[in-house]
């Protein structure tokens, strides 16, 4: 081996071992922050991120804001839109979740999650205020920081030193005390509005119109997907009193032609400054494109207040866009997609997009749900779909029992169609069995239900 050679392998084995360490020290850190209260229990309010902003500096006012919230879409929208951003040439920083793989997913720069070192000593920096804060809570008898709080934090802090020119940022849930609404969003996207999370945001779709609409600010521009009526007039109430400039789909804005392609759909979209016809876009089902039409609109609001963008940077950016998790094909022979759609609006989706952009002769669903969730409705959904149904759970104190969604599924679908296996690999292996028992080709099994067992569904089978 010449000294070159050897001096390169040294080199990548001293990266290597930075890497690993790195590593071991940013799941120390994430074990830490997991102490804290978890994201799914919260006390609504941003007091507490708002005062270790004001701590840091306020990193939240050193970029422009993209805020979205809405019950489903605002994850694939929120990648659109930081893809639009970014091949126009601004640097971008993008706050989303839950994760998938790693929590560094999160907080992305440029598309890109950060990576351990920042992850750890943006955590270092911040820590010292997040404690300052919470011995003041304390004192007052409130709650300490949450995960999802510290994590907000994380992102407008690392987002500052980035730094970006602009944030896309994602309600954890609801919006008006969202701990991300310490952000005061240039442009508000609200996606469709539908029921979920009702102990927190309300039991009615009014109730929930109400918190959603909270992202809204004075003087911005909200883009508003098609809604319910009740929704509808809630928002534009509140956009009124704001002084907001809002532009609502199937007014202002349209899906104008969506047709099927290999790999996707071919879109034609009608946004502020004119119609972008040709538009390819690698993500199946309709709510996609529907999502599309946000994220561009998005983007022409805030890069030149609603004239038309470049058509070639348009049709690379969505060229380029990528949704994991939401129907997403992860194995071939027999295909096994995931999706993580986790009320009956998500399932609807489902159902419709897998439908339209696929033609399987025999699915088989493997389905969990969190303890929180409306598992009937679902199941109804997505029943007419599948042959058979093997219930199981995530890893995940939030995960409704096998048995208990089981019995559940039973009144669905029949007994003879369901199956329980608690064990997610096992599950698989079970759906893969009977997707293929009586067909020789066009069999499929589909795991959702819960973005969390997606997400293990992913690792499982190697699309980390």
């Amino acid at each position: 081996m010449s000294a070159a050679d050897r001096a390169r392998r040294e080199a990548d084995g001293r990266a290597a071992e930075r890497a690993r360490a790195a590593r071991e020290e940013a799941d120390a850190v994430y074990r830490e922050i997991l102490r804290r209260t978890p994201e799914h229990e919260l006390d609504p309010s941003f007091r507490r991120v708002q005062e270790v902003c004001e701590l840091l500096g306020d990193p939240q006012r050193a970029y422009r804001v993209v805020h979205l919230t809405g019950t489903n879409g605002k994850t694939s929208t929120s990648r659109m839109v930081e893809r639009l951003l970014r091949e126009h040439g601004l640097r971008t920083g993008r706050f989303t979740s839950p994760h998938l793989t790693r929590v560094n997913e999160r907080i992305a720069v440029d598309g890109e999650p950060i990576d351990d070192e920042t992850f750890v000593a943006t955590y270092r920096d911040v820590l010292p205020y997040v404690e300052m804060v919470d011995a003041r809570s304390a004192e007052r008898g409130e709650p300490q920081l949450s995960f999802f709080e510290v994590f907000v934090v994380m992102a407008f802090a690392a987002f500052a030193d980035a730094p970006v020119d602009v944030a896309v940022v994602e309600v954890g849930m609801g919006g008006s005390w969202d701990a991300t609404n310490v952000a005061d969003g240039e442009v508000a996207v609200i996606t469709p509005v539908g029921m979920d999370h009702e102990r927190w945001l309300g039991d009615t779709l009014v109730e929930i119109a109400e918190v959603k609409a909270g992202i809204v600010k004075d003087g911005a521009t909200l883009v508003l997907a098609e809604q319910d009526e009740q929704v509808e007039g809630v928002v534009l109430a509140v956009a009124a009193e704001r002084g907001a400039r809002v532009v609502r789909e199937g007014v202002d804005i349209a899906v104008v032609e969506r047709q099927v392609a290999v790999g996707g759909q071919m879109l034609t979209l009608r946004g502020l400054g004119g119609v972008y016809a040709d538009v390819f876009l690698p993500l199946h089902g309709e709510f996609q494109a529907h999502n599309a039409l946000l994220a561009l609109v998005a983007t022409e609001a805030l890069l030149t207040g609603g004239g038309a963008l470049d058509g070639d940077v348009v049709g690379a950016a969505f060229a380029d866009a990528t949704s994991p998790g939401r129907l997403e094909v992860v194995r071939s022979s027999p295909t096994v997609l995931v999706d993580g759609a986790h009320n009956p609006a998500g399932a609807l989706a489902l159902v419709s997009s897998l439908d339209e952009a696929f033609a399987f002769q025999r699915v088989v669903g493997v389905v969990g749900v969190m303890a929180d969730k409306d598992p009937e409705a679902i199941l109804s959904v997505l029943e007419p779909e599948l042959a058979e149904v093997v219930v199981t759970q995530a890893g995940t104190s939030r995960a409704m029992p096998a048995d208990e969604l089981a019995e559940i599924a039973v009144d669905v679908f029949g007994e003879d169609r369901v199956h329980v296996v608690e064990r997610l690999d096992d599950a698989v292996a079970l759906a893969v069995e009977r997707a293929e028992s009586e067909v020789e080709r066009g069999a499929a099994v589909l795991v959702t239900g819960s973005i969390l067992l997606v997400a293990e569904a992913r690792i499982l089978l190697g699309r980390d």
